[in-house]
This record gives structure tokens, sequence and C-alpha cells, in this order.
């Protein structure tokens, strides 16, 4: 690794031809993934992820590259080439790293990397037999464990010069469940930035029981019938909706090209009284939290929508300059092969005032979409659908019949309006958001909440 006054000669190489800001990236990151099929060992895969990302920038006309090659001398190279493609008078002639202190909200006390392999694979085989031993029925279960542990080291022209260590690590267990009807599948899992020692008293078999359980139930379970519901979203990954329909919507990589549905709409009216909604990159060990983003900011609690409000964007560095406004800690990216930009980190629908039975009570004709899969959105116009793997009638304030095949669509910002309840029990899902600059870890949540008059597809009652 080199050190402060090496790092300080690349980027004033990088700022000689008149760029107004120039940044180094180093990472350092291992990757390792264990998959288990039916109690045995399939495949265990490591790898090493090891180089740095240099960027210019002038205005907001930014230069970006990368390499393998992290000594001085390969560093200093780079730099001239990136250099090459400005030509202006000099501005930066020198500058100080400042040692701002940025409170550490997510510690890692050991590395999962470091720990015995063996307890990685008996918390695998657990989830299995809890799949496997929940009915006959369930054919297959696999599981897996995958770990990724980055070191990264962020210094720029305005200063910064920061360090983290993330160490994101997540169980997952998918099960078959097959009978004369066809095949089923479920899927649970769970994770963090944290160590193994958090899955201590996580009961890996309750997760395959869950995962087979809702295989079984969708596999007898009759197509919906498509038309227009009322649909009970439940908590936990459901918030994929916001996450996909408005979130993506709400960065700033969008809103300041214009490319979004909520550009130039700071304090308007954008959702019900009801809703408020929030990304948080700061807090302990969620998934998708960071001491400091891939800028070298501290990461912050950003309300997006108060009270129907729209308060805030998500803004990286080099949109910030294009809108006016300050960074807010949102700058992302896969790794030094990407240059950052705004990106979600935990965001979420806040808790309201009602519970869940309350919520189903109040329902006379609806969907309760309990567990969501994959979709697709246009940010540009906020149109989406999703999948609904796990869903039921609700009929006469109960939920009843499970029901298969559903397909939410509709429009983020139409959606946001049209949420009447928002229930008090906000937990998080755990997936990977892929955008312009990769695939990061990105928690989604929200609480249970009703959409009126929500569009259903479905192939039922033909």
């Amino acid at each position: 690794m080199l050190n402060k006054e090496e790092i300080k000669k690349v980027l004033l190489e990088a700022v000689k031809t008149g760029c107004d800001f120039a940044e180094l990236y180093l990472e350092d990151t291992i990757d390792n993934n264990i998959t288990m099929t039916s109690y045995k060992v399939n495949s265990i895969n490591n790898s090493n992820i090891y180089g740095a990302g240099l960027r210019l920038l002038k205005n907001d006309d930014e230069v970006y590259g990368y390499t393998n090659d992290v000594s001085l001398d390969g560093l200093l190279n780079l730099a001239k080439e990136l250099s090459g493609f400005y030509n202006y008078e000099k501005i930066i002639n020198d500058f100080a790293f400042n040692d701002t202190y940025v409170k550490q909200n997510t510690i890692i006390p050991k590395l999962s990397i470091d720990e015995d392999i063996n307890k990685k694979i008996e918390y695998l085989k657990s989830a299995s037999k809890g799949a496997l031993e929940y009915d006959p029925i369930i054919i297959q279960a696999v599981a897996n464990v995958k770990e990724h542990i980055q070191h990264i080291l962020v210094a720029n022209t305005n200063g910064v010069f920061k360090t983290d260590i993330r160490n994101n690590i997540r169980y997952g267990i998918t099960c078959i469940a097959e009978n004369k009807n066809g095949k089923q599948q479920g899927h649970y899992n769970y994770g963090g930035n944290f160590g193994l020692d958090h899955y201590v008293d996580f009961d890996f078999y309750a997760l395959g029981q869950k995962a087979a359980k809702s295989a079984i139930t969708m596999l007898n379970a009759p197509q919906i019938k498509g038309g227009i519901y009322d649909v009970v979203i439940n908590n936990d990954f459901g918030g994929v909706i916001f996450h996909e329909a408005c979130g993506h919507a709400l960065e700033a990589s969008s809103v300041a090209r214009g490319l979004s549905v909520f550009t130039n709409k700071l304090g308007q009216k954008i959702a019900a009284d009801c809703v408020t909604a929030i990304d948080d990159g700061t807090i302990p060990n969620e998934w998708g939290s960071l001491n400091i983003d891939d800028e070298g900011h501290a990461t912050q609690k950003n309300v997006l929508i108060e009270n129907g409000i729209l308060k805030s964007y998500m803004v990286d560095f080099k949109n910030a300059r294009i809108m006016n406004l300050e960074p807010t800690g949102s700058g992302r990216r896969q790794s030094y092969r990407f240059k950052p930009t705004s990106r979600m980190t935990n965001t979420y629908i806040a808790n309201g005032k009602y519970t869940f039975d309350e919520i189903i009570k109040n329902t006379k004709y609806g969907l309760f979409a309990k567990e969501l899969g994959g979709g697709s959105v246009n940010p540009a116009t906020g149109e989406y659908n999703f999948a609904v793997n796990e869903g039921y009638l609700i009929e006469d304030g109960k939920i009843t019949t499970p029901v298969r095949g559903a397909t939410l669509i509709g429009k983020g910002n139409e959606t946001l309006l049209n949420i009447d309840m928002v229930g008090n029990n906000q937990t998080f899902g755990y997936g990977m958001c892929g955008s312009s600059s990769g695939s990061i870890p990105a928690c989604v949540g929200q609480p249970t909440i009703r959409v009126k008059n929500m569009t259903v597809g479905g192939n039922g009652g033909k």
C-alpha cells in the first residue's frame, strides 16, 4: 500500500493539465462463496480483487481509468495518461490531507474470512436440514453463503484520506417442492455487514423450514385472476417496490439529467401523507451500511420523503456539482473498475400507525403479497412490474386462499399516492442492486403497507 506522500504525488500528477479534482480509490477485496446441495458441498470459490481507480473532473467533465498495477510508477503512468484528456491552465498546485474523524457506525471485531470453514458449513447443513425435513415433497435444497470482505482507501485533492472495511456476508436457502402440479421453489436469506459471530443465535433450521413452507404452499395454489385489487404488501423484502419504482428515480444520476419523474420536485407532494421514506447508510452492521461511501464521505440518514413531501435526493459528488447540492454520502461502486455514482444503501418506508392485523381487517377484498420476487422498472417513467412469489387472497378482512402467478403492475409516482395504510412492523430484506456503477449490497425495507386500486396481472379464471 502506498503512503500518503506517494498518493499525494499521484494526485498532483493527475491535475497538472488543469482538471479541478482528482480522486484515487484503492481496493483489496476477497470474495468467498460456498454452495451445498442437499447436504453435499459442491462448490467453494474464492477470488481476490486488487487494484486502483483514478477519477479526474473538470466541472462535470469526467475521466476515469483503473489498473491492477498499484505501484507508484504504475499509478503515476495512469495519472499521466488520464490527464492527457485535459489541456487547461493548472489550477491545483498543492493541497493537504485532513484528518477529519468519521464516526464508525459499523465495527467488525473479526472478519468472517478468518473464521473456521467448518462452522460455515454447519450453518449450511442446518438450513438444508430444515428444508428437507419439512415435508417429503421437498426434493432438493440448495444452501449457500457469500462473503464479500472489502478494504478500501479513498484520497482526493479536496483533502479526503479515508479507509473502510466492509464484511458483507449472506446466507441463503432455496428449496424445490414437486408433485403432480409441477415444481415450485421457495427462497429466504439473511445477511449484513458483520462477522460470522453475528449468526451465533440465528436459527438456520427455521430459515430452511420457512423456505420449504413457501414452496409447498405455492405449489398447490391456484392461479390468480388478473384485475384491480387493493394490495397489502408485506414488510421485509416488500420494500423492493419502493427501492425499484421510486428509489432509483430519487438518485441524482437520474435526477440531474432530467431522466426522473421526480426531477425539480423538491418541496412538492409526491406521496400520500402517511408515507415517510428514508435512505440510511449509518444503521450499525446493516447489509447496506457503510462508514464512508466510495467517495470518502461519511454516510448519512437521508430523509427522502417526509409525510408525502419530497425532501431530498441521494447525491454523489459529481452530480452535486451539477445540481448545486451537497453530497449525501451516497457515492457507491462495485469495485475499482467502476466510477462512483449516486446509489442507495438501506432504503425503506418508515413505520406508520397501524398493526398488521388492522390492515388486513380493514381490507374487504384484495391481495396479500407476502413475498415479492424479481421485476423491472423504467426510472424515467416510474413504470414497473414485480412478481409475487407468495400471495394470498384477502376476503372480508381475512387472509384466505393462497394464489400464485400474480404480477404487480404500476407507476412509482402513482403508487406512492395510493398508499393509504402504513403498518408499524418495519423490517429489511437483503439484495444486490445493479446500476451503472455495478452491483452493490443494498437493503430494501418497509412495514406492511396497503396500496389502493393496484393492477395485478394473472392468468386465473380462464
